[in-house]
């Protein structure tokens, strides 16, 4: 009687965390290249991604943290694009996950929205707090002038900045 219960319960754990899995991947795209880039509202130019793309891999090369960035129409069925966010770099395995050192911008135009998504352990530095600040007075003063390259940009070397002088792995 006891292992079948078990059994049962074992059971329906393992199917609740492959229909999360399943949740996961009909919300969002998925990212089998693992580019560092992925512009899916089309903000910006060739070059533009290029550039930040091959800033974001030199920095991952050179410091194994991993820093991706997404833009977004809709962050349907979210309402919340930090929530978005956070369950995006889970899904796309956004840093190691021994030590959780990933990072995702998402970016949203439609929505006039932006999120900073930090693993546990990229958070011990870049908190909740210093991601919004660059936010709010790195990025959004770029985008209400349309400069969402320069705002995402200069927000990406904002955060490398901070990470780097805080000797963190």
């Amino acid at each position: 009687m006891k292992l079948s219960f078990l059994s049962i319960l074992l059971f329906i754990i393992v199917l609740s965390c492959k229909s999360q899995d399943k949740k996961y991947s009909t919300v969002f795209q998925d990212n089998p290249n693992f580019l560092a880039v992925v512009d899916s509202s089309n903000i910006f130019s060739i070059s533009e991604n290029d550039s930040l793309a091959l800033k974001l891999v030199r920095y991952g090369d050179r410091t194994t943290r991993q820093i991706a960035v997404v833009t977004v129409d809709s962050i349907s069925p979210y309402n919340d694009i930090h929530k978005y966010a956070s369950d995006l770099g889970n899904y796309w395995s956004v840093g190691q996950k021994d030590i959780d050192n990933g990072l995702l911008i998402v970016l949203s135009k439609p929505l006039r929205k932006v999120a900073i998504s930090t693993g546990y352990g990229t958070e011990k530095v870049l908190t909740d707090s210093i991601c919004k600040h660059i936010i709010d007075s790195v990025m959004i003063p770029k985008f209400k002038d349309g400069n969402y390259y320069e705002g995402i940009n200069k927000g990406v070397d904002t955060i490398i900045k901070i990470w780097d002088n805080k000797k963190m792995p």
